[in-house]
C-alpha cells in the first residue's frame, strides 16, 4: 500500500483501504477521468533583481568578504519555522515561490495563505505549488485564493474528477492508479530569490505544534546567498512541467466575480492573526532569536559556508519508472538519492542520520555495508512502532532492524512519552510527539537537510529536494539537537543473548537502564495487526 502521511487521528491505511475498495465498486458506474489536454501553462521563472531588495541587501551586508556563500540558521524549534516564513512574507518586495507537498486546509495552512495574500496585495508575486494529493474539498479556498491579483496556483499530478472527497478522487482515478499514487514530496519557500526556508516541515497544524493529537519533531533550514538561484531554478523546473496543472484547468468556473472570490477568501480564512507567540527575548535551542528580531535590528545572524542544492526531475514522479526497466534506482547526478548516496558511502568517520521512515532496502543496506566495512560509526535515529503514523511503513523497517544491528549500526526509536515529558523540544503537552525530520552529519562537517525519507517511497516512488551544507559549525548544531533526541526521547536498541531485539530506556542517575523485550508503548492489538498484516504488504509500495 501507498505510504501516505496520517492527516486525522484514525488509520490513514484503513481508511484508504476503504475508500479503495468503494472505488472499485464505483468503477462500474464512474470509469475513469481522465486529465484535461491542451492546458494553457504561462511560463514564468523567477526573478533577477531580489538583491535590490531590502532582503537582500540584509543578506548581503551579512555575507562575509570574498569567496560567494551560502547562509543557514537551522531551525529545529516548530514556532520559530513558522515565525520565519510569516515574517519573510511580511517582508517580500519582488516575489515568493512556495511549493510544498502539503498545505492543509487548517489554521496553519489559511494563515500562510492570509501573509501570501497580504504580500500579493502589496505588489509582490506569488506562485504556490502543491501536489494534489490532501487538496480534497480545498478547491474553494485555493480558486479564491487565486483570484488575487499577483496570485497563481498550481497542482502536481492532479486528480481530474471527484476533487471533493479523498475517497471519491481514487474512485474516478483507480484505473490510474500507477501515475496518482507517484506526489511531489518537496519541501521548498523563497522569497525575493535571496532568502528561504527548506526542510522536512509541510505546512500544517502538525508541524507546528497546533495539532492536539500528534504533532511532529523536524528540522528546517534558513538559507540565504549563493545557494537560493539555484533553489529558485529547481523551483522553476517543477512550476514550467507538463505535469504541473494551474487550479484554473481543474476547477470549473463559479459565475462569482473576482471580488467575490476574494470576499469568499476572507470568510474561508478568517482565524487568529498569530499563531507563533514568542516571549520577550525568547531564544530556540541554538540560541537563535526569532527572525523578526535580527531583521528589525537589522543584522542577520547567519553561518556561512559552501553548500549544494539538488531536486529530482519532475519526471522521476511521472516519467518511464527506472524500476519499471529493471534499473536501479533513480542514478541521475542530480538526483537527492544519487547524492545522499554519495556522501554517505564517502564517509570516513561517522554518520548520524534522522529519518521518521526507514526501508533501507537493497541499496541501503549496501550503503550501510560498505560504511560499516570502511570502520565508519553509523547511527540512525527514527520513529518507534509507538510513534510512528505509517504503522505499515513498520513492517518494512522492522525486517532490517537485525541485519543493522548486526552490521553495528546505532539504532534508535524515538518514545512518545519521553517526548511529552521532555520540554526541551517544546510544550506538547499530551499530543504525541513523532520523529518526522530528514537529515544527515557526515564526518561532522556535511549537513544534509531534505525532504527525502529512508524508504522506497522516496526513492522510487516520489520527487524530493535536498540541500548539502559543508559546515562544521552548522555539523555540530544538528548533531548536539539529534543528540537531545538520542538522549531525552528514544530508545536504543540492541541485540540480546538469544538474538531477539531488545529496547533500552536509560535511566537518570545511578540507577540501572531498563530493557524491554516487545515494542515499547504499545498494545496487543498494534503488535498482533502487524504480524497480520506483513505477509500481505509489499516492500515496493511502502
Amino acid at each position: 500500500m501507498p505510504h501516505f502521511p496520517r492527516r486525522t487521528a484514525d488509520n490513514p491505511h484503513v481508511r484508504w483501504l476503504a475508500w479503495l475498495l468503494l472505488g472499485i465498486a464505483a468503477l462500474c458506474l464512474a470509469g475513469c477521468a481522465g486529465l484535461p489536454s491542451e492546458v494553457q501553462r504561462k511560463p514564468s521563472v523567477a526573478i533577477a533583481d531580489g538583491a535590490d531588495t531590502n532582503l537582500g541587501r540584509l543578506v548581503k551586508a551579512a555575507a562575509p568578504p570574498g569567496e560567494p556563500l551560502s547562509g543557514f540558521r537551522l531551525l529545529p524549534m516548530p514556532q520559530f519555522s513558522l515565525h520565519a516564513r510569516i515574517e519573510l512574507a511580511r517582508r517580500a518586495q519582488r516575489s515568493i515561490d512556495v511549493q510544498y507537498y502539503l498545505v492543509q486546509n487548517d489554521e496553519t495552512g489559511r494563515y500562510l495563505l492570509r501573509a501570501l495574500r497580504d504580500a500579493a496585495d502589496r505588489g509582490v508575486r506569488v506562485r504556490l505549488l502543491a501536489d494534489d494529493l490532501y487538496t480534497a474539498g480545498a478547491d474553494p479556498l485555493f480558486a479564491s485564493f487565486a483570484s488575487h491579483p499577483n496570485v497563481e496556483v498550481r497542482f502536481f499530478n492532479p486528480f481530474p474528477a471527484g476533487r471533493d472527497r479523498f475517497g471519491t478522487r481514487w474512485a474516478w482515478s483507480i484505473l490510474d492508479f500507477d501515475r496518482v499514487h507517484r506526489r511531489m514530496h518537496n519541501k521548498l519557500y523563497v522569497v525575493d530569490n535571496t532568502i528561504g526556508v527548506m526542510g522536512g516541515r509541510n505546512m500544517a497544524n502538525e508541524y507546528f505544534l497546533r495539532d492536539g493529537g500528534s504533532n511532529f519533531i523536524d528540522i528546517d533550514t534558513l538559507v540565504a546567498g549563493a545557494v537560493v538561484p539555484r533553489l529558485s531554478s529547481l523551483f522553476d523546473m517543477y512550476w514550467n512541467s507538463p505535469y504541473v496543472y494551474p487550479i484554473e484547468s481543474l476547477v470549473p468556473p463559479t459565475g462569482e466575480t473576482p471580488q467575490q472570490l476574494r470576499e469568499r477568501f476572507d470568510r474561508l480564512t478568517t482565524g487568529p492573526e498569530q499563531l507563533h507567540p514568542e516571549e520577550p527575548g525568547s531564544t530556540d535551542l541554538l540560541g537563535n532569536n526569532p527572525l523578526a528580531k535580527d531583521l528589525d535590528a537589522g543584522a542577520l545572524k547567519l553561518v556561512w559556508a559552501r553548500a549544494e542544492a539538488y531536486a529530482d526531475p519532475p519526471a522521476k514522479a511521472l516519467g518511464p519508472t527506472d524500476e519499471a526497466r529493471g534499473l536501479p534506482a533513480d542514478e541521475s547526478k542530480d538526483s537527492v538519492l544519487y547524492n545522499v548516496q554519495r556522501y554517505l558511502r564517502g564517509a570516513e568517520n561517522e554518520i548520524m542520520q534522522t529519518t521518521p521512515y526507514l526501508i533501507p532496502g537493497r541499496g541501503g543496506m549496501e550503503t550501510i555495508r560498505i560504511v560499516r566495512g570502511n570502520g565508519v560509526g553509523y547511527t540512525i535515529v527514527t520513529n518507534s512502532l509507538a510513534a510512528t503514523d505509517e504503522s505499515l511503513v513498520h513492517i518494512g523497517y522492522r525486517r532490517y532492524r537485525s541485519q543493522m544491528l548486526r552490521l553495528g549500526v546505532e539504532l534508535y526509536e524515538l518514545s512518545p512519552k519521553r517526548v511529552e515529558q521532555t520540554k526541551r523540544f517544546g510544550m506538547y503537552g499530551s499530543a504525541s510527539g513523532r520523529l518526522h525530520g530528514k537529515s544527515a552529519v557526515i564526518d561532522r562537517k556535511i549537513v544534509f537537510i531534505g525532504s527525502m525519507n529512508f524508504d522506497p517511497r522516496s526513492m522510487l516512488h516520489n520527487t524530493e529536494v535536498g540541500i548539502f551544507i559543508f559546515s562544521p559549525q552548522i555539523a555540530q548544531q544538528l548533531t548536539s539537537l539529534i543528540g537531545f533526541i538520542r538522549l531525552d526521547g528514544a530508545y536504543q536498541l540492541q541485540l540480546g543473548p538469544t538474538g531477539a531485539i531488545e529496547w533500552v530506556s536509560p535511566a537518570s542517575g545511578d540507577a540501572a537502564d531498563t530493557i524491554l523485550h516487545r515494542e515499547p508503548e504499545t498494545d496487543f492489538w498494534s503488535r498482533w495487526k502487524l504480524e497480520l498484516l506483513a505477509p500481505l504488504v509489499p516492500e515496493s509500495l511502502l
